[in-house]
């Protein structure tokens, strides 16, 4: 059974940093591409950042240079490091397994003063 948890969202101000977390089980992790994406309210699930097997990443341009997606393969993980956030980053964040087609139950993200 896939099983992808999500763990490091909550309140920061702007300008914080979060790290997100995604464990995975029951698929062969590595080599999963893995990806983030967010959920904003009335709006559609969009595109975070996307990590290949082999490591290659992409960002949504409004992301770029901000946020960073990395993998421990050793420990079933992917990351997603968020600096300088912003009131517009506030979503559900969910990881999902791009290979297998799996997702997440996600993490929300809230960017308040």
């Amino acid at each position: 059974q896939v099983q992808l948890v999500e763990s490091g969202g909550g309140l920061v101000q702007p300008g914080g940093s979060l790290r997100l977390s995604c464990a995975a089980s029951g698929i062969i992790f590595s080599i999963s591409a893995m990806g983030w994406y967010r959920q904003a309210p009335g709006k559609q699930r969009e595109s975070v950042a996307i990590i290949s097997s082999g490591g290659g990443t992409n960002y949504a341009d409004s992301v770029k240079g901000r946020f960073t997606i990395s993998r421990d393969n050793a420990k079933n993980t992917v990351y997603l490091q968020m600096n300088s956030l912003k009131p517009e980053d506030t979503a559900v964040y969910y990881c999902r397994s791009i290979t297998y087609g799996a997702w997440g139950q996600g993490t929300q993200v809230t960017v308040s003063s």
